[in-house]
This record gives structure tokens, C-alpha cells and sequence, in this order.
């Protein structure tokens, strides 16, 4: 299904009656509306952070609910797509942190092919319907790879920004893992914290620490 180890460490997962069940249910959404993002893009994000490459997860919730701005990825849009508010200000805070001139395009396939694991905690989105697929049990599927993650040895920073992300909080009791909490990078919400967490750095320090290749954050 994805191409890569993850589909050895989620057989298990995929023939549970649970995920039977969403898979009947989004293939039945895409056969009859108009759903993002499209059918082959749904694991994006394992496929271009294999497990084993997994250094960074930013949990982000749905999909963009508009056209042509989904492909996977937490935050990210394909190339020559505007550039979202909440993405914006994820730059505005990489800027502040390391200087790099805010870029152009909003996509973040550098970051995944680097071991950014770019996590929506729900895949697939209703066009103009935010977190219509909330309940479908996508949360189930994602809580579980979070369970998965945190289970491995070798260090990985949760990124949990906003609300419904700290939740996952409880998921991550291994103390080879950093977590680092903040607000959402939404413009309602980026200035009670987000800005000036200073978390890409954080991020690379523990990278650094603990041996590994630091992310360049920028594109």
C-alpha cells in the first residue's frame, strides 16, 4: 500500500476490522464527492519518511479543505499553490529563528525527505467541509502510529502545536523522545506561544545531542 517498511510495521493495522471500515468509507466519499487530497496522495507522508527515517513529527489535524492545496503532507502544499496563514507564520518563526529569507513555496517535501514525518491526525477532508472526516476513525489509525513511533529507541521529537495536537501528549511516554508543546501557528492563536518557541532550533539541538543529522529548515 505505501511502498516502504511501513507497511510491514502497520499489516497488522491495515486488516483490523477498524480500518476496513475507513477504507470502505473513503473509498465510498471519493467515488460519490469530491475529496482532498487525491486518492494517491492519502500516504504521502509515510511514503516520503519511511519509519526508519523518522527523526521529527508535526502533528497537524485535517487536510486543507480547498482545491488543489492537499497532497498528504501536515502544512504543506504542492509547488505553485498559495501559501496557507498558519504556514506563513511557521516560516515567520524558522525565520527568526535561523535567518532564512521566507520562501516562495509552501511545500515541505524537503522536510519529509529529510525525516520530518509531516502527520495530519485525520487524512482525507470533504472539499469546503473542515473535519468531515473526524469521525470516520482516522484518529484510531493515527493514534496508533503515534503508539508505533514511540515505541522505537532512537530519539524522536514530537512537535505537538495547538490543542488538539497536546492531546497525543499522553501517546509519548518514552523518555528517549522530546516533546515540545505550543500553540497553533494559526493566525488566531501563533502569538499565545508559537511564535518565539524557538522550536526548530530545540529540535535540532536534541537531534544534535543524541547523534543525528540536523533538519535544514529551509527550502
Amino acid at each position: 500500500m505505501i511502498g516502504n517498511e511501513w507497511d510491514i510495521v502497520l499489516e497488522d493495522e491495515f486488516n483490523k476490522d477498524y480500518f476496513l471500515k475507513i477504507k470502505e468509507f473513503v473509498d465510498g466519499e471519493y467515488a460519490t464527492k469530491t475529496i482532498y487530497p487525491p486518492y494517491d496522495e492519502i500516504f504521502n507522508a509515510f511514503q516520503l519518511t519511511d519509519i526508519k527515517n523518522v527523526k521529527v513529527v508535526i502533528l497537524g489535524q485535517d487536510p486543507y479543505h480547498e482545491e488543489g492545496q492537499a497532497h498528504g503532507l501536515a502544512f504543506s502544499t504542492p509547488e505553485g499553490r498559495p501559501i496557507p496563514r498558519s504556514l506563513k507564520n511557521i516560516f515567520k518563526e524558522i525565520e527568526s529563528e535561523y535567518s532564512y529569507p521566507i520562501p516562495d513555496s509552501g511545500c515541505l517535501e524537503s522536510w519529509a525527505r529529510q525525516g520530518v514525518f509531516l502527520l495530519n491526525t485525520v487524512l482525507t477532508v470533504e472539499d469546503g467541509n473542515a473535519n468531515s472526516h473526524s469521525k470516520c476513525g482516522w484518529q484510531t489509525f493515527t493514534d496508533n502510529v503515534i503508539k508505533i513511533l514511540n515505541e522505537r529507541n532512537q530519539p524522536i521529537v514530537f512537535m505537538l502545536w495547538g490543542k488538539q495536537a497536546e492531546k497525543k501528549k499522553e501517546l509519548i511516554t518514552n523518555p528517549n523522545h522530546l516533546v515540545l508543546i505550543t500553540s497553533h501557528p494559526s493566525p488566531f492563536s501563533a502569538r499565545r506561544g508559537f511564535l518565539g518557541s524557538n522550536h526548530f532550533r530545540l529540535a535540532n539541538e536534541f537531534l544534535r545531542d543524541n547523534g543525528l543529522d540536523e533538519i535544514n529548515w529551509s527550502l
